[in-house]
């Protein structure tokens, strides 16, 4: 199983906190490979950035009406954390019903 997250982002550590056989890939440092952020995209679409978050805020309108793929490649922090890769299956944020899906409730 794998998180793809920050290591310094609270919602993460909890996620790895409750799945100790997770393997954290920190976005920033590694990135996501692409054929995974682009599953990740048609799984749960427009879902999968951030709208949130800081990172976004900083970004002109411009940036901001770029194509998600772009967006995520040319800044990681934006995706919505934790993605999270399980074989075939894939969740997005570490919410009460990913929680049951991966048996950590």
């Amino acid at each position: 199983m794998q998180l793809f997250g920050l290591k310094n982002c609270d919602t993460c550590r909890k996620a790895m906190k409750a799945l100790p056989n997770a393997q954290l890939i920190d976005v920033r440092a590694e990135g996501v490979p692409k054929d995974i952020l682009v599953d990740a995209l048609e799984q749960f679409g427009a879902a999968l950035v951030n709208t949130r978050s800081t990172t976004w805020r900083g970004l002109s309108e411009e940036e901001r009406s770029a194509e998600p793929l772009e967006l995520l490649a040319a800044h990681p922090a934006l995706m919505k954390r934790p993605l999270i890769v399980d074989g075939s299956q894939m969740y997005l944020g570490w919410t009460d019903d990913v929680k049951a899906a991966l048996g950590a409730a």
